[in-house]
């Protein structure tokens, strides 16, 4: 027997989200491919911070004190996990600065049609 569809029911339909201008957007496979399941809390909340902050090339130039303050989470342990796992790349404004551009990645496998 087929499985039966389910049939989506907005339960306020008063107050469905519009977007009126910007719009950032996650990949469903963070959640169907088990990319969060080997997050922490901490790489969750960067994640999501640089989605929102980035611009239509996934870059944002929020500078690290900035981004730590406003996720109350200490810099350098998600930072450093989250360009391991080629989620982000970071280039410096300049040769050795702390601050620069960050760029938040396609994850990595394939992506259906």
């Amino acid at each position: 027997m087929p499985a039966r569809k389910v049939i989506p029911i907005v339960p306020d339909p008063a107050r469905v989200r519009r977007i009126h201008t910007s719009f950032a957007w996650l990949d469903h496979r963070l959640l169907r491919d088990g990319h969060l399941d080997d997050m922490s809390l901490a790489e969750i909340a960067l994640y999501v911070f640089l989605v929102l902050a980035a611009d239509r090339n996934g870059v944002s130039f929020y500078n690290k004190a900035t981004i730590s303050k406003k996720l109350n989470l200490d810099w350098d342990d998600f930072e450093r996990a989250l360009l391991e796992k080629e989620l982000i790349a970071f280039r410096p404004f300049s040769p050795g600065d702390v601050d620069g551009f960050y760029q938040v990645l396609p994850l990595p496998g394939r992506v259906e049609p």
